[in-house]
């Protein structure tokens, strides 16, 4: 499904947040920030899977921390063969 749901959980001038979210957009996927300076409780769920750094990326089916373009592009192939 194009429209499934797609969240990146960022921080206040993280670099790697900001280069992750202008990736998303520039692939045209449709997303939701959520800011763990403002969310305490996003913050300890992600702590506790394990997550050490910003941005967060989660999708129906996985989930990474960092900037990481490669798996930007194979969410954007996956949505654009639905």
């Amino acid at each position: 499904m194009k429209n499934e749901p797609l969240t990146v959980y960022s921080t206040e001038g993280c670099v790697q947040c900001t280069a992750t979210i202008r990736a998303l957009k520039a692939a045209g996927i449709e997303f939701e920030v959520v800011d763990l300076t403002t969310d305490p409780e996003a913050l300890t769920r992600l702590k506790a899977a394990g997550f050490l750094q910003a941005p967060v990326v989660e999708t129906v089916d996985q989930s990474w921390s960092g900037f990481r373009p490669d798996k930007i592009d194979d969410v954007a192939k996956k949505r654009a063969t639905r």
